[in-house]
């Protein structure tokens, strides 16, 4: 691929402190197409009134230009004006609400959307946002991991997220002060306590109330080795989330060989394979966490057999290879198409010529 590809996403992308599954999809994306020979240029767009009309503005005629939909939700106008001249593809991340007008608007008007799960497909599909033929699905990767030492015990439970209302860490916490009379057990969190931090607050004020303070601990973002490190030594992940477009913390654990008790919402059936590893629990019930947490400390038999298939389970998932390659499949088609304006151009001259 010879010309430029313009990916623009929010300033937030870098911040150590606001690391996000779709921070960390974006940045494994970029460096992928990079390190395959792409022409990449990163466009950081701040959260402020007119920021991505602003950086669109900048880019020439018939550039191929990737936005992250975080943005596009934000801004649906800027998409909509700089659609006619730009190769536009927008990377969905997630479809957490009722489209509004504008939105479907802006994404009808793409050249085309990456979406990072068929359930994000099926959501914007659904909601009419685009023609189906122009929706590809783009899994997030994991990479290859060291497998996990389990305990006899299966105590210590590990949280990967950023602390926020849609990844339930309060549920999580409010199972476990009701398990406080089982001895034994620990919980790592570790997500940012930066991107909802009145929600970080709250919660870790509760396991206060709780009385499990002494046995939760809010690691905050966590990276490289450090985080690796507390992949290999958990015993079971837990990711109760009210909504998720994919799982990446869930393919993660099992690419650790770890179990994982989860919520059935948006795309979690698609990060964790045959489901043999899975205990799925609804969401929004705390109490059906806490009864499944009690029937995993108490069956040791169980803890064998769910770690079994978790390992079993390990290198199944998409390498990030195969998410840029799926990428850059979607950016190699969206580059032959002609950009409308250069369309009616064409259907002008040709006009011109015909008389």
């Amino acid at each position: 691929m010879s010309a430029p590809v313009f990916f623009v996403v929010p300033d937030m992308l870098d911040d150590p402190e606001r690391v996000s599954g779709g921070n960390v999809y974006d940045k494994r994306v970029r460096d992928g197409l990079l390190s395959d020979g792409w022409d990449v240029s990163t466009l950081l767009v701040p959260e402020t009134d007119g920021g991505l009309a602003h950086a669109l503005a900048q880019l020439p005629d018939d550039a191929v230009a990737l936005v992250d939909g975080l943005l596009v939700g934000r801004e649906p106008a800027a998409i909509v004006a700089h659609s006619p001249r730009l190769r536009m593809l927008v990377l969905a991340h997630m479809v957490a609400h009722e489209l509004g007008d504008h939105e479907r608007d802006a994404l009808r008007s793409a050249v085309s959307i990456i979406a990072t799960s068929r359930w994000t497909r099926a959501e914007l599909i659904a909601q009419d946002a685009a023609d189906p033929r122009r929706i590809v699905v783009a899994h997030p990767g994991t990479d290859a991991a060291v497998a996990s030492v389990p305990s006899a015990s299966g105590a210590r439970l590990l949280c990967v997220a950023a602390v926020a209302p849609h990844k339930g860490q309060d549920l999580l916490v409010t199972a476990l002060a009701g398990a406080a009379d089982i001895g034994g057990w620990s919980c790592t969190f570790a997500g940012s306590l930066a991107t909802e931090p009145e929600f970080a607050a709250a919660v870790r004020a509760a396991a206060v109330a709780g009385g499990i303070a002494d046995r939760v601990s809010f690691r905050g973002v966590i990276t490289g080795r450090a985080l690796q490190d507390a992949y290999t030594q958990a015993d079971l992940a837990v990711l109760p989330s009210r909504s998720e477009s994919y799982g990446m913390a869930v393919a993660d654990a099992l690419a650790h060989g770890i179990p994982v008790l989860t919520t059935g919402v948006g795309g979690i059936s698609e990060s964790i394979g045959d489901g043999r590893a899975a205990m799925i629990v609804p969401p929004d019930d705390p109490w059906a966490l806490g009864l499944v947490l009690r029937q995993w400390w108490a069956d040791a038999a169980r803890r064998r057999d769910l770690r079994a298939a978790a390992m079993d389970a390990r290198g199944s998932q998409p390498s990030w290879a195969a998410t840029t390659r799926a990428v850059a499949a979607a950016l190699s088609a969206a580059a032959t198409i002609p950009t409308r304006r250069a369309q009616a151009v064409r259907a002008s001259t040709g006009a011109e010529v015909r008389s």
